[in-house]
């Protein structure tokens, strides 16, 4: 008899503002799942909040946006209005619960923060990356940078804004000094993310980060290279980090905001040209981050090179970027682990 299929629930969309990214995520996750080996159910959930089970394409190979879609097409009007109430997501809970395993393709609030992982915790079933606390604390950079400053690891210099009172007052921006970064404490893809030249310009700063968060980050500029290492947990609990990752930016006085990640103005050099040194620490950095956030599965950690060797960890991804082009699946690629792979890896590791 052929050997059964693994049953896996793919979950997608979400009311965060990085739907269009998950949506986009799950599009190459679902193209490249084997149907050999997999059985597949798409589950998206709207931006208004509706969960949706949908059905497996034929022909993963001429997946797009308006395919996936259909695949998951919208509930009618009155099943909207139920869904934002809680109604619409027993079929859902239900479809999840028949599975082996969830594949949460999740970005930002109400899915990489802890949210749905505590509800498939409640459920018993296996999903892929991070569970509660790692993402939860992940989500939260001001949680995040407090977890790795208590275990020694270096950090950006920072003031929490927390409630509409709260002010930098003039010794902190003396201590930030200037340019320094403004951007929402729970909130992914550069979201509300602003550079700050002048202080002038901060309060409307944080106005803009406010309108993805109430928490609100206000941190020094590091000067220096910006790279990436991805964290890979094996099915026996090993751990191996990918080829360092340089993003360059063609415009020098541009940060990697969230059009240069989607769009084509970044380029990324894999492996990084690092000395031998510094690519080693930044190996074991990641793998102290790993530990340092309680993480599983994965985790793509961002650091500067404060004048080009001095690192410095900016922020942690829980549940990175997964499109076939983001930086995370391009690193393991780079180290000869193909996307379908790389999948089956993770899968298995959650499985485990």
């Amino acid at each position: 008899m052929p050997e059964a299929r693994t049953r896996v629930a793919v979950v997608f969309g979400g009311r965060s503002g990085e739907y269009d990214v998950s949506c986009a995520s799950a599009m190459s996750v679902l193209a490249h799942l084997d149907r050999g080996r997999y059985e597949v159910v798409p589950v998206r959930i709207t931006r208004a909040g509706a969960w949706v089970v949908g059905t497996d394409t034929d022909d993963p190979a001429a997946l797009d946006g308006e395919r996936l879609l259909a695949l998951t097409p919208e509930p009618d009007p009155e099943g909207e209005r139920s869904a934002r109430t809680g109604d619409g997501l027993g079929s859902a809970i239900v479809a999840m619960g028949e599975v082996d395993v969830v594949f949460p393709v999740l970005h930002g609030p109400y899915g990489e923060d802890g949210t749905i992982q505590g509800m498939l915790e409640l459920l018993g079933v296996p999903y892929v990356g991070n569970g509660v606390l790692a993402s939860a604390a992940g989500m939260d950079k001001a949680a995040t940078k407090t977890l790795l400053r208590a275990a020694g690891l270096p950090v950006a210099r920072d003031v929490v804004l927390r409630g509409p009172d709260d002010e930098v007052s003039p010794q902190e921006r003396a201590e930030l000094g200037l340019p320094v970064f403004v951007k929402p404490a729970r909130s992914g893809s550069s979201l509300g993310v602003t550079r700050v030249g002048d202080w002038s310009e901060l309060e409307a700063a944080v106005k803009t980060a406010r309108e993805f968060d109430t928490k609100v980050l206000v941190e020094e500029a590091v000067v220096g290279r910006e790279v990436d290492l991805a964290v890979l947990e094996l099915p026996d609990g090993a751990l191996r980090v990918g080829p360092p990752l340089e993003i360059r930016v063609a415009d020098a006085d541009r940060f990697f905001d969230y059009d240069a990640k989607y769009g084509d103005d970044a380029v990324f050099d894999i492996p990084a040209d690092l000395p031998v040194g510094i690519e080693s620490q930044l190996r074991e950095l990641a793998l102290g981050v790993f530990e340092a956030v309680g993480c599983s599965g994965l985790l793509r950690v961002d650091f500067f090179l404060r004048g080009g060797t001095d690192p410095v960890v900016n922020e942690v991804n829980t549940l990175p970027g997964f499109t076939s082009h983001s930086q995370y699946p391009q690193i393991w690629r780079a180290a000869g682990l193909d996307y379908p792979e790389l999948l089956d890896s993770l899968i298995r590791t959650a499985l485990a």
